[in-house]
């Protein structure tokens, strides 16, 4: 049942099934009266008593009668689910609405629904729904909740119908399912003034202007409402029709943000890891950079882009920033470890150095790792790392924290290569690590003045 829709697969209750579908949906108290029957009838027989003859006829007749109503009765029964929102963040709850309609001109009995969701949903929803009348429908809901990203399947819809005497009970499931997406806790993150965004954004923002000189002027067709002024006249003795110069265009600043995603770089896993808090900063500065006008790209480690590779490949201008958004989202909300040791492809699809603002997570890295981290630097603009050591992370609350040997030093190679490097503590959220960013530009990075991010 797709949000909203109706699934009538199993709207017919008599369908395919025969009377040996009915009979097998006999309950124990069902099946006991048809022993207690038979067996009464042959006791009537074998002692020639008529009325045991009668009570063992009616103790028998009793359930397949029950069971003949309620598989010709065919109750035709359509359901629809709703979810509200269908995509929500880790740790907030997301209500299902379901609803039974009956389509029939019979009312129905007792009808008791299911829906199956996911263990890390919460526990199976159960309903008892008295009897709906013709043409009526039922509206129930419940929430679902998990402290874990993914997408997870809802459905399908079951649906038991029993008789008033509880002798018999048939299982009807509908065919289809919703997916409710969990996408990792996005933080508001402060306006700050981080260096190195992308030329051309705020108070001296440069723009690529169409008219450079009549050499270089690039002209277009006349369109209806164009200023008369704008018109290149060169350009419209040339073509024989009216050409106007172009507007001017805002160059559009440009983030790209970069997970870390390999596995020999994180250890642990569940809410609470070194991983997880990756993809939530990751999540937390693109929507941040999307709302503060920014177009933006997410990397993965193993050099996968989102939301594609065609054209520039960034998101937010020509698309709708809530498109954009809720792309990237549903990628970090499956994204999982590769198996990639190395940075060397992330790495690669930085080499057009036009990336503006670069924003990683890194997990550990070791020497090598460490350079290629550092020129990824020289391949674009302003660069800000935040480095998660997974051993610190790994270790209880109450052991003694204390910097894992070489932390320092890689954090050291990554400054000295123009990075603002900001290793993130254990504890930190990722509002207090992007402050941590900013004293550190401002620390030991000379201003580069630009617009806060």
């Amino acid at each position: 049942m797709d949000a909203g829709g109706t699934d009538r697969s199993a709207a017919d209750g008599g369908e395919g099934g025969g009377i040996r579908t009915a009979l097998s949906g006999l309950t124990t108290r069902g099946r006991s009266f048809l022993a207690a029957g038979i067996a009464a009838a042959v006791c009537a027989y074998v002692l020639g008593q008529s009325d045991l003859l009668r009570v063992g006829l009616l103790l028998g007749a009793l359930p397949l009668v029950c069971a003949a109503v309620l598989h010709r009765t065919r109750y035709r029964v359509a359901g629809s689910r709703r979810l509200s929102p269908g995509r929500v963040p880790a740790g907030s709850e997301a209500r299902v609405h379901l609803r039974v309609d009956n389509v029939s001109r019979l009312p129905t009995g007792l009808l008791m629904l299911q829906d199956r969701v996911p263990y890390v949903l919460g526990p199976r929803p159960r309903f008892v729904l008295d009897r709906v009348e013709p043409g009526g429908r039922r509206e129930v809901s419940y929430r679902v909740r998990s402290d874990l990203r993914g997408r997870f399947p809802l459905g399908p819809l079951q649906l038991r119908l029993t008789d008033p005497f509880g002798l018999c009970e048939l299982t009807r499931s509908f065919s289809t399912y919703d997916t409710l997406t969990v996408i990792p806790r996005v933080a508001a993150l402060p306006p700050v003034r981080l260096s190195g965004e992308a030329k051309g954004y705020g108070e001296g923002r440069q723009r690529s202007l169409a008219l450079a000189g009549d050499d270089d002027v690039i002209p277009r067709g006349y369109r209806y409402g164009d200023d008369l002024r704008r018109v290149h006249w060169r350009s419209t003795a040339r073509y024989g029709e009216l050409m106007v110069r172009r507007e001017e265009q805002p160059q559009r600043a440009r983030c790209t943000v970069l997970l870390d995603t390999r596995v020999v770089a994180f250890e642990g896993a569940g809410p609470d890891s070194a991983f997880e808090w990756a993809v939530s900063g990751a999540a937390s500065v693109l929507v941040h950079m999307l709302e503060r006008g920014f177009s933006v790209r997410l990397l993965t480690g193993n050099g996968d882009a989102v939301p594609g590779e065609g054209a520039d490949g960034f998101a937010g201008a020509s698309q709708g920033t809530a498109d954009a958004a809720g792309l990237m989202m549903d990628t970090l909300a499956v994204i999982d470890h590769s198996d990639d040791t190395s940075l060397s492809r992330a790495y690669d699809m930085l080499r057009g150095g036009n990336e503006g603002l670069l924003v990683a997570f890194f997990g550990d890295l070791d020497e090598e790792q460490a350079t290629v981290v550092a020129k990824m630097r020289q391949r674009g603009g302003g660069a800000v790392a935040f480095v998660l050591d997974s051993e610190t992370w790994a270790r209880e609350p109450a052991d003694v924290p204390g910097p894992p040997a070489g932390s320092d030093e890689r954090l050291r190679m990554l400054r000295e290569a123009g990075w603002t490097a900001v290793a993130v503590p254990r504890s930190a959220t990722v509002e207090e690590v992007w402050r941590m960013a900013d004293h550190e530009r401002t620390t030991l990075a000379a201003p580069a003045g630009g617009e806060g991010a």
